[in-house]
């Protein structure tokens, strides 16, 4: 069983080394909440040029800009009700049509449930395309509730910082545009158990699902500080420093 994983790795890492020539990597960020993948996509997307798709940030620009889909998923969560899978997979689909085909995508937190794996995997077939790569990020659940309990939030420009591994240069200061930091209410320590159930009952099983597919799925130590976690990431997926 490891000749099929490895030659599917060499094929994975050639598409990485070749990019710009034909399909580039598609590759999702898997991991519970606090993890860091949010940081780590975005270092990731700085060192190679992909593009970093994340699901709130297409819904939050859909809606501010008052496109259709925009329209239709405000109003679900104007009722209070989560935007279903298919108006989620559409907008995915809709900002990979304005990609190159030589793009490397980063899908980063998505999906979050076997069910839209499915339909995303479908959706991607009809593109011609598949998921190459799965990068999982690994932490115990006492690092996972420190790193969540002290995130603080920019709701201007959505910048994220931590009172333990990254503080703001100004405690409770935006460093980017000033703005007041808040401390979501999902993030307090009194919930931060039952948002790592959650990610174990509806994300977790993801891992074997895609263990089961053609994908690499890398798993990586997540322990440390955003860069040494980034040379992990970028050693996997054979890409330089």
């Amino acid at each position: 069983e490891e000749g099929p994983r490895e030659n599917a790795r060499s094929v994975s890492l050639r598409i990485i080394r070749g990019r710009g020539e034909g399909l580039a990597m598609y590759l999702i960020l898997l991991g519970p909440p606090g993890v860091g993948k949010g940081t780590q996509g975005v270092l990731l997307a700085d060192a190679t040029g992909w593009e970093r798709v994340v699901t709130g940030d297409l819904l939050r620009t859909a809606k501010d800009a008052g496109t259709p889909l925009g329209t239709q998923a405000q109003q679900y969560m104007t009722a209070g009700n989560l935007v279903p899978d298919h108006l989620i997979i559409k907008m995915v689909e809709e900002k990979l049509s304005t990609l190159s085909a030589g793009t490397g995508v980063i899908f980063d937190g998505f999906p979050r449930t076997e069910a839209q794996a499915s339909a995303f995997a479908m959706m991607l077939e009809a593109l011609g395309r598949t998921i190459d790569t799965v990068v999982v990020l690994e932490a115990d659940d006492e690092v996972l509730s420190k790193r969540i309990s002290g995130r603080r939030s920019c709701p201007s420009c959505g910048a994220v910082y931590n009172t333990v591994l990254a503080p703001p240069k100004k405690d409770g200061v935006c460093d980017v545009d000033g703005t007041p930091l808040f401390h979501r209410a999902d993030d307090h320590a009194d919930t931060v158990q039952n948002r790592l159930n959650v990610y174990r009952r509806e994300t977790e099983p993801l891992i074997e699902y895609y263990d089961g597919s053609k994908a690499v799925v890398h798993r990586v130590p997540s322990q440390e500080g955003p860069d040494e976690v980034q040379s992990k990431v970028r050693e996997a997926l054979g890409v330089g420093e």
